[in-house]
């Protein structure tokens, strides 16, 4: 399934072209992640109530995508195991980033086969930097926003932190996968206030989370140029990347630079 906003439809109706419309889960506007993950929370719902699902940006970078992914498959067993929780991928901290949500782990939860999962003790989203160093200190993870849980546990977690927003949506349940559906979620958005998923439901319940360490794979958020640039480096494109003019490009490390892609490769 795939949560998209319809202004983006013209990047990607071609690549998506042959996914069945019923695993679009389209939004009238980018609300922010909260609706986004509801919405597609409530769809998937009505398809299996008792499914596990995992959340996965689409702008993120892992190193060992095949490693990663055996984690991925840990977490779901650990959500089979604990089915009223939400699994968190947390990532070892490269420095004391302030972009980035950090997830304080309690006492080990088990040490088993399936590794240290451990109860959150503490959500911070987007801390200050001195904060930061405390909680890196601390043995503290960053957020690779890499969820895993039953349908249930999220929604659950959902209605208990923003209340509001999910009688939103649940008033509008009944006309999800029908014809009236797409006019009723725009009344929905139509006067729906950007909320982050991080900041008002996982910040807000960190006793419905669980954490699992990845280690087997570097990771980056893709969401500024200085990262983009730090994984090119990373696969020793740094060298393709071009330098353009500043009034057109974004600051990186003092410079204006931005890299271009054409055919599959970085020109």
């Amino acid at each position: 399934m795939f949560v998209l906003t319809q202004k983006h439809a013209q990047y990607y109706n071609d690549a998506l072209a042959g996914v069945p419309r019923e695993n679009l889960v389209v939004q009238p506007k980018n609300a922010g992640t909260a609706p986004a993950v509801l919405y597609s929370l409530l769809r998937l719902e009505q398809i299996n109530p008792a499914a596990a699902v995992a959340f996965f940006p689409s702008d993120h970078y892992f190193s060992n995508e095949q490693a990663f992914m055996s984690d991925v498959d840990l977490a779901f067993a650990g959500a089979h195991r604990d089915p009223n929780s939400i699994v968190l991928l947390g990532i070892e901290p490269e420095g004391p980033d302030e972009e980035y949500g950090w997830i304080e782990p309690e006492r080990e939860m088990s040490t088993n086969a399936t590794r240290d999962f451990s109860r959150v003790r503490r959500f911070w989203e987007k801390p200050s930097r001195e904060v930061a160093r405390v909680l890196m200190a601390r043995g503290c993870l960053w957020n690779s926003f890499v969820m895993v849980g039953s349908v249930s546990a999220f929604l659950k977690t959902i209605r208990r932190a923003a209340n509001e927003l999910y009688r939103r949506f649940e008033n509008v349940t009944s006309e999800l996968s029908t014809i009236t559906e797409k006019k009723m979620i725009e009344t929905v958005y139509a006067g729906l206030p950007d909320s982050n998923f991080s900041r008002e439901v996982l910040q807000a319940r960190p006793a419905d989370l669980v954490v699992l360490p990845v280690r087997s794979s570097k990771w980056s958020d893709l969401g500024s140029p200085r990262r983009v640039f730090s994984v090119l480096s990373d696969l020793n494109c740094a060298s393709f990347v071009t330098r353009e003019s500043p009034n057109s490009m974004a600051p990186v490390d003092g410079h204006y630079e931005r890299a271009r892609f054409r055919s599959g490769e970085v020109i």
